[in-house]
């Protein structure tokens, strides 16, 4: 079934029920129903047939579900995007999927125009009120297209750390059964109410954010951008039942200095993923907030979880918990073999929440998934319960504040630097962030450049929280035999150097 049935259904049960809050803005499950039937009959007459691929660039704002349902009414494919991301990228998230059009948010309008215009497509600047009069225009398509459980609903770009960014086709049966998962693990019912920070772009935000209260009727209150301040403040407004965030977050909001002013006394469960949260962290976040801190753990590939620390059973600090229902996940060595408990080894995956494949990769999706189990390149260990616990990450992605920074990404822009020799991007210890982006530089023989020009060079041209705030000039970078760059042995500064 259309994962958009998750919508029509819960209009169906409780059209009055308010589905979306944006500060004094209230947006009813009718409102929203009918909105995105408007979008889907706009979406008809602009050419867009079942299949076609349309980016959606938005914020947390009501209009990302207006079109985001939209699309999937009209048996189009959503290709969620950064709002953050610069002209080419946008032009690479357009052209890779062949999308035939783009929505985005008009505060986002140079990069996303250049962008559209570089990959020829159409873009639709999403403006409040003129937005309204665009959608009025338009033929209402109340039925949602038919769609096959195996068809794609979503394109979630993601890399490892090699080439370009991959796009991993979710079907409507892996979002709409991950959605529901999570709407039972949350306990989001008509009545819960959930605190939407995290971006509706990123596969949390998505499937366990906006679709998982959708699909149980519930409210979903938005913060278009994260502040711990303002999430008190809603959590206090709102009655707020269900918080989920990545660590940085949960950070945040604890060292907050008014934070014991809030009445947050609603807070029922609060969901961590996206990456490791330190023991400590949750303790403390616990012992404050009087709350329960469910950790877990999932992929883009794995629409997104895959596993979670179960609200009626043991939770194990430090632990992303056990697979959630019809999915396996265990621990194997390089050959491929499973490994006893307590062995280190890589995580892999398979069931009902694994993605389709690649979109136009079979090769990387012939590596990824071998025998019907996706390969993580994440380092676990399992213990004898069945709970897993994170080692560490086989891949050398940077996780700076929960969102996902691929070094090669950085390095190709460095490397069209005239002066760059060499680069690696690495990961640098950071308190509050977790990891920050940082750059050790070789420079070409008798060529010149500070690392202030190097860091200005990226930052024009990728989005704000990927370019390397640390650039530090080498001689030579520290090589194995075959002549590959060793980036264990980089020294990096230390944070506030």
């Amino acid at each position: 079934m259309n994962l958009a049935t998750i919508l029509t259904e819960s209009a169906a049960r409780g059209g009055d029920h308010v589905a979306l809050k944006l500060d004094d803005a209230a947006v009813t499950y009718s409102q929203l129903d009918g909105a995105s039937a408007l979008m889907a009959g706009l979406l008809a007459e602009k050419g867009i047939s079942p299949g076609d691929r349309v980016g959606i660039m938005l914020p947390n704002v009501p209009y990302f579900a207006v079109c985001y349902y939209g699309v999937l009414r009209a048996g189009g494919v959503v290709v969620p995007m950064n709002v953050l991301l610069k002209q080419r990228e946008v032009a690479f998230y357009l052209r890779d999927p062949d999308a035939k059009l783009l929505l985005a948010w008009h505060g986002f309008a140079e990069d996303a125009q250049s962008g559209a215009h570089d990959a020829g497509v159409d873009c639709m600047l999403v403006t409040p009120g003129e937005f309204e009069q665009l959608l009025s225009t338009a033929q209402p398509k109340p039925e949602v297209a038919e769609t096959d459980d195996s068809d794609t609903a979503v394109i979630l770009y993601t890399s490892g750390t090699t080439g370009t960014p991959k796009g991993a086709e979710l079907t409507h049966a892996n979002l709409r059964r991950n959605c529901e998962i999570a709407r039972d693990l949350f306990g989001l019912g008509s009545e819960a109410v959930t605190l939407g920070a995290l971006p509706l772009f990123h596969s949390f935000g998505q499937t366990c954010g906006l679709n998982a209260t959708i699909a149980g009727g519930g409210t979903l209150t938005l913060i278009p951008r994260f502040d711990p301040g303002k999430a008190l403040e809603i959590i206090q407004r709102d009655h707020v039942t269900v918080f989920e965030g990545v660590p940085t977050m949960y950070n945040a909001i604890l060292h907050y200095p008014d934070a014991s002013s809030f009445d947050t006394s609603t807070l029922v469960v609060c969901a961590s993923g996206g990456a490791a949260m330190p023991v400590e962290l949750m303790r403390g976040f616990e012992e404050k907030f009087g709350c329960k801190v469910l950790e877990g753990y999932g992929l883009s590939e794995t629409s997104p979880v895959a596993s979670f620390n179960h609200p009626d059973r043991e939770r194990k600090p430090g632990s992303i918990g056990a697979p959630i229902e019809g999915v396996e996940m265990k621990v194997v060595d390089d050959d491929g073999h499973d490994l006893p408990a307590g062995e280190v080894g890589e995580i892999v995956i398979r069931g009902h929440n694994l993605m389709k494949g690649y979109w136009n990769r079979a090769d990387a999706t012939a590596e990824a998934i071998r025998d019907g189990w996706f390969h993580t390149g994440d380092m676990a260990k399992v213990d004898e319960d069945g709970y897993f616990f994170i080692v560490d990450r086989k891949k050398d992605m940077i996780i700076r504040g929960g969102y996902n920074v691929y070094p090669r990404e950085i390095e190709e822009v460095l490397y069209e630097h005239p002066a760059v020799r060499e680069v690696a991007v690495v990961g640098v210890p950071h308190d509050e962030l977790g990891e920050e982006v940082g750059a050790a530089v070789a420079l070409k023989e008798g060529a010149t450049a500070s690392p202030d020009e190097l860091r200005e060079h990226v930052k024009s041209q990728v989005a704000a929280y990927k370019y390397p705030r640390h650039v530090w000039l080498v001689d030579d970078l520290p090589k194995g035999p075959t002549g590959k760059i060793l980036k264990r042995q980089i020294e990096r500064p230390r944070a506030g150097d």
